[in-house]
């Protein structure tokens, strides 16, 4: 059954077109689109994850991120440049691979997009607690973190999460501009970073520099389980390929919009990350005995109360900054970070609604999720009860949870695409390809190894829930959407 009804990639592109969104988008928005989804709450909060994953030895987990990201970019960019339609994976596999998987993606986006915009929400509360705590103004300590992170209630994070959601609604997430200065804010406080803590590394800082070894399946240590968590900080360019049907010539700006992003985003990050060690080392603190502490658990807060190490921080690069005695461009650093994170958060936001908005249009979804108000033209129903999601796990999970339940549907996404682009060079040899991915029976192969290589390494509680998730997922697609699929009933929407 989950792979049968395959909807034509013909049939794909007729129904976007019956319903379709204004094209609008060229490469270098495109290239800020995911570059402004990248850069985020992944270098500028889970360095210092990584770094009590991995210590130094987080420069390889950066680059090994970055090459199964590189491959699967590949795989989409080739898709998204014949399918230029909205629902990114999902409906690239509803194309080759099934209605039923591509459901499943569909649910596992789920974990990618609003997970996702919950993990920057608490990113950007740690900033701007730590902000504020800076100038005599901090909340009490049971309002900064959620009550698995040594708090109660992350109230900012929540605050954030609504104010993005109302933002949406009433529709201001489509200012190019105003994304364009806010990646602008971004990588100008990277390359701050990077001039002031690059003459101050010192390589004492890089030893030992796997002092976790290289990690062991469903462990999340090391590092591979600090890749698989890195995987975050590269995600965004996924979002590139949701705004498809926005994008003016997309068989050839989807490829420059996803690949550009990518290799831009790669090249600050290891130049932060080596600023970030050798500047101010990342040795991971330990519990009694030596053992190893797993981020975002209780023991862990206990171990960094008072403690001024690097992984300890919620606010990894500017507390970098302030340990070289640089306050002032510290908070520079986290003023940057809490004006400019909220557009990751509405950028992920917004590429959940467009998911859902396709699965609506294709009938397994309820067609109220993509009803429009009357007012702002907007789906503010799917957006509100997106945005609740979001504010809440926000202001109860820690930074590193999310990151993690993120990445398990991230990366099981990315097999699925790379899977796609294999089977349709088989079933589909010549159908046009705009772009079409350069030794394809090495990369996508490569693609999928490397994500399932990555997918094991996280952490045994995540992967619990990604399957858990998956199964409820069944259930729904079996209860409501295979009996109510436009595909199966012919009645794909005028």
């Amino acid at each position: 059954m989950l792979f049968k009804r395959v909807k034509p990639l013909d049939q794909i592109l007729a129904t976007a077109e019956k319903k379709a969104l204004t094209r609008q988008l060229g490469a270098f928005q495109l290239t800020m689109l995911g570059m402004g989804a990248i850069i985020g709450t992944g270098i500028f909060v889970l360095t210092a994850e990584a770094g009590q994953k991995a210590g130094p030895g987080m420069m390889i987990s950066f680059v090994i991120a970055a090459v199964v990201c590189a491959l699967a970019a590949l795989a989409y960019a080739e898709l998204a440049s014949m399918v230029p339609v909205a629902g990114s994976a999902y409906t690239y596999t509803y194309g080759v691979l099934g209605e039923g998987l591509a459901w499943i993606v569909g649910w596992a986006l789920v974990l990618e997009y609003t997970i996702a915009a919950s993990t920057v929400c608490v990113g950007w509360s740690g900033y701007m607690n730590g902000l504020l705590a800076n100038h005599g103004l901090g909340l009490p300590a049971f309002l900064r973190a959620g009550p698995m992170d040594g708090g109660a209630f992350n109230l900012l994070a929540f605050l954030i999460g609504a104010v993005v959601t109302f933002l949406l609604v009433i529709g201001t997430s489509k200012s190019a501009k105003v994304n364009s200065i806010l990646v602008l804010i971004k990588v100008i406080a990277l390359t701050v970073f990077i001039v002031i803590a690059l003459p101050r590394v010192q390589d004492t800082n890089f030893h030992p520099f796997t002092p976790n070894g290289w990690g062991n399946p469903m462990g999340g240590i090391g590092v591979l389980g600090a890749a698989a968590s890195i995987v975050f900080a590269y995600i965004g360019f996924d979002a590139v390929s949701t705004a498809a049907e926005e994008t003016k010539n997309p068989n050839r700006n989807i490829p420059i919009g996803l690949i550009g992003s990518l290799g831009i985003c790669t090249v600050y990050y290891l130049l932060v990350s080596y600023g970030a060690i050798g500047s101010v080392g990342a040795q991971p603190v330990t519990g009694p005995g030596g053992a190893m502490l797993q981020p975002g658990t209780p023991e862990m807060a206990e171990a960094c109360n008072g403690s001024a190490a690097l992984v300890c921080s919620k606010e990894a690069l500017a507390h970098a900054l302030r340990v070289l005695h640089h306050n002032w461009w510290g908070d520079v650093i986290g003023a940057a970070a809490s004006i400019a994170l909220p557009s990751v958060i509405l950028t992920m936001t917004y590429g959940q609604t467009r998911i859902f908005f396709t699965m609506a249009r294709d009938g397994l979804l309820p067609a109220s999720f993509s009803k429009i108000h009357p007012r702002f033209h907007t789906p503010h129903v799917i957006t509100l009860t997106t945005g609740l999601f979001v504010s809440l796990f926000g202001a109860i999970y820690p930074v590193g949870q999310l990151a993690d339940i993120t990445n398990s549907g991230t990366l099981f996404a990315f097999m699925m695409v790379a899977i796609g682009v294999m089977v349709l060079r088989v079933t589909q040899p010549d159908r046009k390809r705009p772009f079409r991915t350069p030794l394809a029976w090495v990369v996508c192969p490569l693609a999928v190894l490397g994500c399932l290589l990555l997918f094991v390494n996280l952490p045994a509680r995540t992967l619990i829930v990604f399957f858990g998730w998956g199964l409820a997922g069944l259930v729904v697609y079996y209860l409501y959407g295979r009996r109510k699929s436009h595909l199966a009933n012919g009645t794909e929407p005028a």
